[in-house]
């Protein structure tokens, strides 16, 4: 079985034991979330109405916060004398799946 979950403005296949990155979230470690289904696949069956995705819950554990890569930003005007060097490193949150649940 697995789902398609809206996770910070993205969508991400998980199943039961998947772990992932997300946006940051505000939980502490150790803490439990639910993210909102998209689409549940549960063998040849498929469910993908709103009224039925309501009755799912994705639940999963947060593991800690981690950064994305360094980018580096580089402005620059010309005859000017004008140079800038940014730097910027997403804030991201690791959480492992721990069940897809139905309300059947």
């Amino acid at each position: 079985m697995y789902a398609i979950v809206r996770a910070g403005g993205r969508q991400e296949k998980v199943a039961e034991g998947d772990v992932l990155t997300v946006d940051r979230l505000k939980d502490e470690v150790g803490s439990t979330v639910t993210f909102p289904a998209v689409l549940v696949v549960d063998g040849d069956t498929v469910v993908s109405s709103p009224a039925e995705l309501a009755k799912y819950e994705i639940t999963a554990e947060v593991l800690g916060a981690e950064k994305g890569p360094k980018i580096n930003i580089m402005h620059y005007r010309n005859k000017t004398g004008y140079k800038r060097r940014m730097g910027h490193r997403q804030p991201y949150t690791r959480v492992k799946v721990t069940g897809i649940t139905s309300g059947k």
